[in-house]
C-alpha cells in the first residue's frame, strides 16, 4: 500500500473516532488559556460545604485535580501539599484539590492521610472538563493551574509528577509573586 492511500486510510480512522467520542459526550476538553479569567466554579468539599472560586478573591488559588483518593500517586501528591500547607499561607495562597469522588470519598482520605486543606468533588465532571482534566475512565488527569489573587489563570502543569509538584508549584508561586504578577 502506498503512503498516500496509508495517510487517507488514518485520517478516514482519526475522523471517525473524533465523530464517536463527540457522540459520546467524550471529546476532548479544551484547556483554558494562561493570561484569562479562570472559569469559575462551585463545588462541594469534604465536608459538604459549597466552595467557590470567588471565595478567594485577594489570594492565589493552586487547582489540582488528581485521578482517585487512596491512591499511591495521589496520596503522594497530596502529602506533598500538605507538607508544604505553611509555605503556601506564606504566600497567601490556598489549594484545593478536585477528582470526581464523592464528599463522603474525600473525607475519609482527609482523615486517613491527616489533609487540611479542601478537597472538592466534581463527580458530574464540569469543573474538571471546564479545565481540559478529563482522563480515563471518566477520572481526572493529573494536571494543576495556577490562579492569581484576580481570578486569571497565571500557569498550567499538565501531566505532572507527583513526587515533586509541590516544590514546583510553590518555585513558580515565589516568582510570580515577587514580580508582582496578579497582585
Amino acid at each position: 500500500m502506498s503512503k498516500a492511500r496509508i495517510l487517507i486510510v488514518l485520517f478516514v480512522v482519526a475522523a471517525a473516532a473524533v465523530v464517536l467520542l463527540a457522540r459520546h459526550g467524550m471529546a476532548a476538553d479544551v484547556l483554558p488559556q494562561v493570561g484569562q479569567p479562570a472559569p469559575t466554579f462551585t463545588l462541594p468539599s469534604q465536608d459538604g460545604t459549597p466552595v467557590s472560586l470567588s471565595d478567594f478573591k485577594g489570594k492565589w488559588v493552586v487547582l489540582y485535580f488528581y485521578p482517585k483518593d487512596g491512591t499511591p500517586g495521589c496520596t503522594i501528591e497530596a502529602h506533598n501539599f500538605q507538607k508544604d500547607q505553611d509555605k503556601y499561607n506564606k504566600e497567601n495562597a490556598v489549594i484545593l484539590g478536585v477528582s470526581v469522588q464523592s464528599t463522603g470519598s474525600h473525607k475519609e482520605f482527609c482523615a486517613k492521610q491527616n489533609l487540611t486543606f479542601r478537597l472538592l468533588s466534581d463527580p458530574d465532571r464540569k469543573v474538571v472538563k471546564a479545565y481540559g482534566s478529563s482522563g480515563m475512565l471518566g477520572m481526572a488527569t493529573r494536571n494543576t493551574f495556577l490562579i492569581d489573587p484576580n481570578g486569571k489563570l497565571v500557569k498550567m502543569w499538565i501531566g505532572v509528577d507527583p513526587s515533586k509538584h509541590s516544590g514546583d508549584v510553590l518555585s513558580v508561586l515565589k516568582q510570580v509573586d515577587q514580580n508582582g504578577s496578579g497582585s
